[in-house]
């Protein structure tokens, strides 16, 4: 059953009545060419219910869709998981942005380290967190999500450090940590609720500064084996791991 997300404002519960508009339309009518009676699923993006529907006729600007049943056992982990990511090489990020969303990732956040090889102004900034916010978009439609994981703008890492603040469970993979015993361990009383940071690094890895800083502020070193894992293998090994583990405490 295709997915597609809406704004909280176009599902009428009382009238059971959904409509869709935006560039939703035009894929719905032209390239999937669905017809009245069909059935899709839609998200407001923010309750992590589903609105199961059936379309009932459409209009140049919209889809007009009867609101049938909504699903409230949603598809989301019961924790927040934020990744923050190490700018990395190339178009790495968009791989990286899409696997997190597909493996439950809450937000993501590119973080600027000091080994990090891509510098990005403002004006670049700005242009690539719009196309990694479609793409995060796009991936949460294709998994079903209830939720569009947000990407934000990149930080440097003490802003990131910062922003793990409050948060219950703080990681890194470093490559000089040792003792899968302890990676397990910690990994194993993760409960749900908890609101978890990760921290990846670029291809370069963390500086020890960096680890150092990481450690005054409360984030534990973990490994996750013997073998040195490229940046996005890291991080998409964390999230099926965390996965694996809150999805069986759902």
């Amino acid at each position: 059953m295709y997915q597609f997300f809406v704004e909280p404002h176009q599902i009428n519960i009382n009238d059971k009545c959904v409509i869709i508009v935006g560039g939703d339309v035009n894929h719905i009518k032209n390239v999937l060419r669905m017809k009245p009676g069909e059935e899709l699923s839609v998200s407001n993006g923010q309750d992590g219910k589903e609105y199961r529907c059936a379309i009932t006729g459409f209009t140049q600007d919209t889809v007009e869709c009867e609101l049938r049943f909504i699903k409230e056992d949603g598809v989301e982990l019961p924790s927040k998981i934020y990744l923050f990511q190490g700018l990395p090489k190339a178009d790495k990020m968009e791989l990286i942005i899409q696997k997190a969303v597909e493996l439950g990732v809450y937000q993501v956040v590119p973080v600027a380290t000091k080994r990090c090889v891509v510098k990005l102004d403002d004006k670049k900034s700005k242009s690539k967190v719009q196309r990694w916010q479609g793409i995060a978009e796009a991936a949460a439609k294709q998994s079903k999500r209830a939720i569009i994981p947000q990407v934000t703008e990149p930080v440097i890492f003490g802003e990131a450090l910062k922003r793990t603040a409050d948060m219950d469970v703080k990681l890194i993979p470093y490559e000089l940590a040792e003792d899968m015993t302890k990676t397990r361990s910690i990994m194993e009383n993760i409960k749900p609720g908890q609101s978890i940071a990760v921290f990846i690094g670029p291809e370069g890895g963390f500086e020890e500064a960096e680890i150092a800083k990481a450690l005054e502020m409360g984030v534990e070193p973990i490994t996750l084996g013997k073998r040195i894992l490229r940046t996005e293998t890291a991080g998409f090994t964390v999230l099926s791991w965390m996965m694996y583990q809150l999805e069986g405490l759902s």
